[in-house]
């Protein structure tokens, strides 16, 4: 990969030293994972952190009884906070993180990870943004599972405004219906749709397991 393949997918990283990138690319390997790869299990070691050039990743936790519930999920020209938190602080993977598209990742080595974070701040700040940008989305889902009972919520209305199964609309209307936010709404749809109770489509949701 070259600095400019790498700049064009991380352009936050544009206005940084060149010696970062260069250092950075001549340590790292890029790895083509297919889909419903596990990346990382819960209590997993993280030799490594992956800068996502292509493709989609689920990060999730599984309750005792088997319940999954997603965290967040990381796209092209991010990294997961988590696994970055568990490399700085010496610690084992808190999650389970699995491939939901064909995906290309860089990996860079946790040693050469942390003297980078400590010798450049544009990568700290792209670390820390996206930290801020997950802890966010994270207390959200906490408020939605503690409090809301949102999914509940959104099949509900899913039945209530379905005509033969199907519904013609776009998840901002839903969660304007509902109060919440279309970043919520998504996660939930995307869930229902692993578990075989919907299928989606372009402004078109279709219920397959009516409640």
């Amino acid at each position: 990969m070259t600095s400019n393949e790498f700049i064009k997918t991380f352009p936050v990283l544009s206005s940084s030293r060149d010696s970062l990138v260069k250092e950075l690319l001549a340590a790292s390997r890029v790895q083509d994972v297919p889909a419903g790869s596990r990346l990382y299990a819960e209590g997993d070691a993280c030799a490594a952190i992956a800068f996502v050039l292509d493709g989609e990743i689920r990060v999730y936790k599984i309750s005792e009884s088997g319940r999954e519930i997603t965290l967040y999920e990381i796209g092209q020209g991010e990294t997961c906070i988590l696994n970055a938190s568990c490399i700085l602080s010496g610690t084992s993977y808190p999650a389970n993180a699995v491939t939901l598209t064909p995906t290309r990742i860089l990996l860079i080595p946790s040693t050469i990870f942390r003297k980078l974070m400590g010798e450049h701040e544009q990568l700290r700040e792209f670390v820390f943004s996206l930290l801020s940008l997950r802890l966010s989305s994270v207390m959200e889902l906490v408020e939605e599972v503690a409090f809301a009972r949102m999914d509940q919520r959104l099949l509900d209305y899913l039945v209530e405004k379905s005509e033969n199964d199907r519904l013609e609309t776009t998840h901002q209307k839903i969660a304007n219906d509902l109060g919440s936010s279309r970043e919520v709404v998504s996660r939930l749809l995307k869930d229902f749709e692993r578990k075989g109770q919907v299928k989606l489509g372009r402004n078109e949701i279709t219920l397959l397991n009516r409640p």
